[in-house]
């Protein structure tokens, strides 16, 4: 039977969400502002879990109804049947979003639901769960509009960038989901060259990696579905050996990371070795401004600083025209991606981009920015300001 669910990502991957859920047997999957609408049965539900590289999250809708008050959305929470779902002894936590809800106050409507829930339990079980903020075995979300509420159950538990084996970051990390979105934007194919030379903690790396080897990123964790009392353990070990024996076996990949900070590459390869990709990507200590490329053409992608990683405007504004001219001086024939929330890079770096994507990283506007080196030609750079 058809279920209907919600899975929230970076803000400007819905599209390329879409069509990745449709891979998995998502039906009507539909992009909306920060996530995609779809259906599917529990198959579907699971194959998002183990396998999107792209969702945050993957919801189950339970409930939804119109509300004018606060007693409205107390009954809907109340009706939903959830001790077919769970027992009183697991533990719960209610997250309430709202877009142009007229009700004053969501922490109000978190015990509203919270209460809705326990005296459910408490008229069918004669008991109630307790609730749990830390790590709670059922996580339940309602968001709402104007006029309309929805309920789901969270299946996914730990949000799904947390792939599960990075024990190393740095400040600022790129969350692996936003990784994935951007080297999917890239056109980047596993057989091409793929350097990241600000690597930090090896995100991108680790998830060109994988999609050079068909691991399913949720391998190495579990999920929140697993707890629930409908799971079908036979179902889920069946796809869970079918990803596996898909997962191509580890080599040396035309993938090379580097960063100027030694600490950095240390983390990287701790990562990379968790990850158990250590001996499939090629890391070094060097300087992006310095660094030559490993081969005619490829990719390069990075996340450069803007006013995080170097700190001072002064010395930002010193760096990108040095950046603009290295690529311009060393990397021609390569497509060259920098994500950015800095809106003096495109200003000063001296290059003309032929592609600006808008994306989020988390509430923070950014730009993917495009750059096609022209091989023996300075055809790509524009004046910058001062000049």
């Amino acid at each position: 039977m058809a279920e209907t669910f919600f899975s929230p990502c970076p803000r400007g991957l819905e599209a390329l969400l879409a069509e990745e859920l449709v891979t998995f047997g998502a039906r009507a999957a539909r992009a909306v502002h920060g996530g995609v609408s779809w259906e599917g049965d529990w198959d579907a539900c699971r194959r998002a879990n183990l396998e999107s590289r792209l969702a945050t999250r993957v919801l189950w809708r339970v409930g939804q109804g119109r509300y004018r008050a606060e007693v409205d959305i107390y009954k809907l929470a109340y009706s939903v049947t959830w001790a077919k779902w769970f027992t009183a002894d697991d533990t719960i936590r209610i997250y309430v979003t709202a877009q142009k809800s007229p009700l004053k106050s969501l922490e109000f409507i978190t015990l509203r639901v919270k209460d809705a829930v326990c005296d459910h339990f408490r008229t069918v079980a004669g008991r109630r769960p307790n609730v749990d903020t830390a790590d709670p075995a059922v996580r339940i979300h309602l968001f709402l509009t104007v006029d309309t509420a929805t309920l789901y159950v969270d299946t996914t538990g730990e949000p799904l960038y947390k792939r599960g084996y990075k024990p190393a970051a740095v400040e600022a990390p790129l969350k692996e989901n936003l990784a994935a979105g951007i080297l999917r934007l890239t056109g980047w194919q596993p057989d091409e060259a793929l350097v990241d030379p600000m690597c930090g903690s090896g995100t991108f790396l680790i998830e060109a990696a994988q999609m050079a080897l068909d691991i399913a990123p949720g391998l190495g964790r579990g999920f929140a579905f697993e707890r629930l009392r409908i799971h079908d353990r036979g179902a889920w070990a069946a796809l869970r050996r079918a990803a596996e024996q898909r997962r191509k076996p580890a080599r040396v990949l035309p993938i090379f990371g580097s960063d100027v900070v030694g600490e950095w590459v240390r983390r990287s390869r701790m990562n990379l070795d968790a990850a158990g990709l250590a001996d499939c990507v090629r890391l070094d200590r060097a300087d992006v401004l310095e660094r030559t490329p490993p081969a005619a053409a490829g990719v390069m992608v990075a996340n450069p600083p803007y006013g995080v990683r170097i700190g001072e405007a002064e010395e930002l504004l010193a760096f990108y025209p040095r950046l603009g001219d290295a690529l311009k001086q060393r990397w021609g024939g390569w497509r060259c991606y920098l994500f950015s929330a800095d809106p003096e890079l495109p200003k000063r770096i001296g290059l003309k981009a032929s592609r600006r994507t808008p994306l989020f990283n988390g509430a923070l506007e950014c730009r993917l920015f495009e750059y096609r080196m022209v091989a023996g030609s300075n055809r790509e750079r524009t004046p910058r300001p001062q000049e």
